[in-house]
């Protein structure tokens, strides 16, 4: 009796850990009707799927794996059309539920996620980052002009503008990532956006970081990055 009673207990504290080690990644893609969406993360450099769900009507979906720490996951739907273009949503995963409502026609640039507050924090930060992306592109368009033109002045000028907004577009990241120190997105910024940047800087923000960040994925990238 001993024996079996212990043996419950066993397996209830595997069940209670195993749930724990969870992420469940649900939503609804609005007009989708028939495909088949997968849970993906890089592994090795190599992108493999974790989970999938065919889609038959329902566009509800329900997605699981294991998962040791906060880290980027890929929402990949493929409809099966023959294009990969604006089929992937980027996101922070975290243990627990994380829900992602979208639409079919715009899959990656309209979808609404809950549950997880370091995707939260990765859309406000790309949402200010985007426009320092457009600046750039209209910038580029001037300076190419120029080149046609062969107008010097336009072009040390559109040079002058552009080394400007790298700099402006750094410190914004840098700023960010400081401020939210305390999410596993702060050391992430700084190793996918800004690896380049100045090693004195990349150790102020790893000595922001509490000591559970440090010890995440990215803040242990992200102080190799600081040793010379």
């Amino acid at each position: 009796m001993k024996k079996i009673l212990l043996t419950c207990i066993t397996l209830f504290i595997i069940c209670c850990n195993s749930d724990q080690n969870q992420m469940i990644v649900s939503g609804d893609v609005d007009g989708l009707r028939k495909g088949i969406i997968y849970l993906q993360k890089e592994q090795d450099s190599t992108i493999v799927s974790l989970d999938s769900i065919k889609i038959t009507g329902n566009s509800n979906f329900k997605l699981s794996t294991k998962i040791d720490e906060p880290d980027i996951y890929y929402l990949y739907l493929d409809k099966n059309d023959g294009d990969s273009l604006n089929d992937i949503i980027t996101f922070f995963g975290n243990k627990g539920e994380v829900v992602i409502n979208t639409r079919l026609l715009t899959f990656d640039s309209g979808f609404k996620i809950s549950g997880s507050k370091n995707s939260e924090l990765l859309i406000e930060y790309f949402s200010i980052i985007r426009k320092y992306n457009l600046q750039n592109l209209d910038l580029l368009e001037i300076f190419y002009k120029a080149q046609i033109e062969n107008n010097q002045n336009r072009i040390d000028s559109v040079n002058a503008q552009l080394e400007n907004l790298i700099k402006r577009k750094y410190l914004y990241s840098l700023n960010f990532a400081i401020t939210n120190s305390s999410n596993e997105v702060s050391p992430y910024i700084a190793v996918s956006q800004i690896p380049d940047a100045n090693k004195g800087l990349l150790r102020k923000l790893y000595d922001t970081l509490p000591e559970n960040i440090k010890i995440s994925k990215y803040g242990k990238i992200l102080n190799n990055l600081t040793i010379d």
